[in-house]
C-alpha cells in the first residue's frame, strides 16, 4: 500500500550562497531586519549576484560610471526595459544602504534616470475566440448540467458587462434588475455604475436563476450571492479563473486567459465597433480616462495588422 503524504504549504526560503562577499551577507541581514518579504529579498539578491558575477570590481566600490556601463550591457543584451528598471531600483536600495553605514559617501545611482517602462498592451480575445468559448460552454449545458448553466451565465455576464472578477463573484440580488436589463455595480472606491446586460447575457442569467436553487444544500440558508458554488456559497476569484481556463482549453484557445481577459475583450470590441472612450470609461468604472485610452492603442494595433495583412502594399 502506498503512503499518502500530508499536504504541507510550500515554504519559500531566502536564497543564500557560500560565495557571497561579506558586504552582501551584511546586506542580507539588513533586508531581513527591515522586514522585507522573502520574495523581495531574493529578487534583490539575484540582481546583485548577477552583477557581481559579471564584473571583477567589488560591487561596494562601484561608481556612477560602473552602474551606467552595467545597465548599458544589459540593454545591449536586449534585456527588457522592465528588468533594467528593476535592476536599477535594486542598485538604488543597495547603495543607499552602503551610504547609510558609511561605506559610500554618496549614492552613485542618485543622478541616473530611471528608464521608462513601456506599459504592455492588455491581453484580449478576438471576437471569434469569444464566440468559440461561449459555444463550447453552450454545448456543456445541453444535458441540463446546473454548473455548466451557471458557468455560461457567468462568462456571458463577464463579457457583456466588462466586470472585474471581484465584482462578478460579489454580485448580489439587489444589484440585478432583470426587468430593466441592468446591473448596478459598486466598484473600486465604492463608486456605483449601471451596466446594460444585453439580451444574450440576460437570457443566460435567467436560465441559471431558474436552477440556482439546486445548488443550495438542504437545510442551508440561502446567501445573497447570485453565483453559487456547489456548496451554496460565494464563488472565489480562483473558482472563476479555473473555470475559464477549463473552457478555453476545450475551445482550443491556448493563449493565457483569465477573467480579466474577458474584461479587456469587452472594452476592445466596443472600441473596435466605434464606441466613444468616455462611454467605455463609464462602463468599465475607470476613474481616469487615461486608463481607458489603452484600448485605442489595441484598436490601432489591430488596424495596422489588418493593413499589413490585406493591403497590397502593406
Amino acid at each position: 500500500m502506498s503512503k499518502t503524504r500530508a499536504a504541507t504549504p510550500r515554504t519559500i526560503k531566502t536564497a543564500t550562497s557560500d560565495s557571497d562577499p561579506a558586504y552582501l551577507i551584511a546586506y542580507r541581514e539588513e533586508m531581513l531586519a527591515r522586514g522585507l518579504s522573502i520574495n523581495t529579498r531574493n529578487a534583490y539578491l539575484r540582481d546583485l549576484r548577477l552583477a557581481i558575477r559579471r564584473t571583477e570590481k567589488p560591487l561596494s566600490d562601484w561608481l556612477e560610471y560602473d552602474i551606467i556601463s552595467y545597465i548599458s550591457s544589459l540593454q545591449s543584451d536586449e534585456v527588457s526595459s522592465r528588468t533594467v528598471a528593476r535592476v536599477l531600483a535594486t542598485f538604488r536600495q543597495f547603495f543607499s544602504w552602503l551610504e547609510e553605514i558609511g561605506i559610500k559617501d554618496h549614492n552613485p545611482c542618485a543622478n541616473i534616470a530611471q528608464p521608462k517602462v513601456k506599459k504592455p498592451l492588455p491581453k484580449s480575445l478576438s471576437e471569434d475566440e469569444v464566440t468559440r468559448l461561449l459555444a463550447t460552454i453552450s454545448d456543456a449545458t445541453s444535458d441540463g448540467n446546473t454548473l455548466a448553466i451557471r458557468d455560461k451565465a457567468m462568462i456571458e455576464v463577464l463579457y457583456a458587462c466588462g466586470l472585474r472578477v471581484s465584482e462578478l463573484v460579489g454580485l448580489e440580488f439587489f444589484e440585478v434588475n432583470l426587468t430593466a436589463g441592468w446591473l448596478q455595480i459598486t466598484g473600486k472606491g465604492d463608486k456605483t455604475r449601471l451596466i446594460p446586460l444585453g439580451q444574450y447575457a440576460q437570457n443566460a442569467l435567467e436560465a441559471y436563476l431558474a436552477v440556482r436553487h439546486t445548488l443550495i444544500p438542504a437545510g442551508k440558508k440561502d446567501c445573497q450571492a447570485v453565483f453559487l458554488t456547489e456548496q451554496g456559497g460565494y464563488m472565489t476569484r480562483h473558482n472563476v479563473w479555473h473555470m475559464i481556463k477549463k473552457y478555453a482549453k476545450l475551445a482550443d484557445i491556448y493563449k493565457h486567459i483569465s477573467p480579466h481577459t474577458l474584461r479587456h475583450a469587452f472594452a476592445t470590441h466596443l472600441v473596435n465597433h466605434g464606441a466613444d472612450l468616455r462611454s467605455v470609461q463609464l462602463l468599465l468604472g475607470h476613474k481616469d480616462l487615461s486608463t481607458t485610452q489603452i484600448y485605442t492603442h489595441i484598436a490601432n494595433t489591430r488596424l495596422q495588422q489588418l493593413h499589413e495583412q490585406y493591403h497590397p502594399r502593406g
